[in-house]
């Protein structure tokens, strides 16, 4: 209907001055109207030129003063001749007319607000606010001293409105073609693809975009550290075991049967299968020896060590695990000094909340040598942090039950400003070392931090369960810029 009103009236007429006009003198709504004049301006049938006009508008409160009336003259209506308390004044008026009206009426000098009664100044008012609405509604023009009173008063606004003045275009016609987008079976059945007008192909046109993958902000921060670490000359550890015996996880490590760690509420053991039977039997011996007895300058644990404890199947609590399993390895082909990594998921059955998940990623490096000291492991950490982009470094005596020394590592951000606690370290205890067949003189330094907090800190978040898990934003997965630890 738009189209052929359009296209009609360009026929005996040179131009439509203005589409709003139009739109309401031929009862055609103006959105479906300008959407018809981009249609047929892109086809070139008419030339359309953009007009915009600013109007005032009411906003809902100035509707609802211009139908009930302004706030000040509701006021002065509630109150009658004879005056009337400011309780019964109250009940008459919602809080927030009384509130405006109040103020507006003692402006004007219309009330004398007493404290026991409230009277009437003036026998009548006349309630130009509703006038004035009433006149911008209508599309009056009125005074720009009223126009400023009332948008002071947030009763109207200023909106643009936007049409057309349309013209005849180079290829117009009174009627669109309709140009054929395909060649069918059936106009070469009937032999009219002879006369059909095709629809020219638009070779600049841009196809669908195609929806690619996108990296996880974890995975970025994870590839950063593993370059590191291979420019430092460390080998990745295999780490496809997420299910674990206790034995590799906490007992080949010298962490005894009672502690805590062991415990179910921190630890998820499986039902399904619930033990392992793929235990070297002579290091089972030698480690149930170590614990019972000591041995190595150690006295031991000195408690009975239960072997249906150490073959419990669990989720590994930390990738330390897959490090014994590695050094176990490494004294049965033979030492020769190694340095390792590992990047993977563990499990900890500990409360979610804002900083803990129930499964996260470790971050581990090790180094085996002969005679290597705490000033190596230190030195080690000044040239793995330095390449983080943290070079200032501060060091707190800890305690792990299968190293000794311990520390804690401290790194001076410099983005947040303060010292922040960026990791755990130590020296493998000779406990641990000894049974699996290492030389004596053999010493492993091995430090460990987690994978997600450097990854909150560079992408500033806050919640790790914004970060991973299944209330992600997927927009941020898509949107995350790029990952360069050390490059400010």
């Amino acid at each position: 209907m738009a189209e052929e009103a359009v296209l009609g009236f360009l026929e005996k007429n040179e131009e439509i001055a203005d589409s709003g006009q139009f739109a309401t003198r031929r009862g055609i709504d103006h959105q479906e109207l300008t959407n018809v004049i981009k249609s047929l301006h892109g086809f070139r049938l008419v030339d359309a030129q953009d007009i915009k006009r600013e109007k005032w508008v009411l906003t809902e409160e100035g509707k609802t003063y211009a139908s009930a009336g302004s706030p000040e003259v509701q006021v002065f209506l509630s109150i009658p001749p004879e005056g009337i308390s400011p309780e019964e004044l109250q009940k008459k008026l919602d809080p927030s007319i009384l509130k405006i009206g109040r103020s507006q009426v003692i402006k004007n000098q219309w009330v004398e607000m007493g404290k026991q009664l409230v009277k009437r100044k003036v026998e009548a008012v006349e309630d130009k606010v509703k006038e004035f609405l009433l006149r911008v509604q209508d599309g009056e023009v009125i005074d720009p001293k009223e126009i400023d009173a009332l948008k002071r008063r947030k009763l109207i606004v200023s909106q643009t409105w936007k049409g057309y003045s349309v013209r005849k275009g180079p290829s117009y016609a009174p009627k669109r073609k309709k140009f054929a987008t395909d060649l069918t079976r059936d106009n070469l059945q009937r032999g009219d693809w002879k006369e059909v007008e095709f629809k020219e192909y638009n070779f600049s046109a841009k196809g669908q975009p195609l929806e690619g993958g996108h990296l996880h902000p974890l995975l970025k921060v994870r590839q950063q550290f593993k370059m590191i670490f291979l420019q430092m000359g460390f080998e990745e550890m295999p780490t496809n075991n997420f299910v674990e015996s206790s034995f590799w996880n906490f007992d080949a490590l010298f962490q005894p049967q009672q502690h805590p760690a062991r415990d179910s509420h921190d630890t998820f053991f499986l039902q399904v299968p619930s033990t392992t039977n793929t235990l070297p039997e002579d290091y089972v011996e030698r480690v149930k020896r170590v614990h019972e007895c000591g041995g190595y300058g150690s006295r031991g644990y000195e408690y009975d060590w239960k072997r249906e404890e150490a073959f419990k199947n669990l989720l590994r609590t930390h990738t330390t695990a897959v490090s014994s399993r590695m050094l176990y390895r490494l004294a049965q082909i033979g030492f020769s000094p190694k340095k390792y990594f590992s990047i993977d998921r563990v499990f900890r059955n500990e409360a979610v909340d804002r900083t803990h998940l129930a499964e996260f990623h470790q971050i581990e490096g090790l180094v085996c040598d002969r005679g290597l000291t705490l000033g190596d492991l230190i030195g080690v950490f000044y040239d793995f942090f330095t390449r983080l982009g943290m070079s200032k470094l501060k060091f707190k005596p800890a305690y792990n039950p299968y190293t000794e020394p311990s520390m804690e590592i401290f790194g001076y951000h410099d983005g947040l400003k303060k010292w922040v606690e960026i990791g755990n370290s130590g020296m493998f205890r000779p406990e641990m070392l000894l049974p699996m067949g290492l030389p004596e003189d053999v010493r492993v330094i091995a430090w460990g931090l987690s994978l997600e907090r450097p990854t909150m800190i560079l992408y500033g978040i806050d919640n790790i369960r914004d970060l991973f898990g299944h209330k992600v934003d997927l927009g941020l997965i898509k949107k995350n810029p790029l990952c360069r630890l050390g490059i400010a």
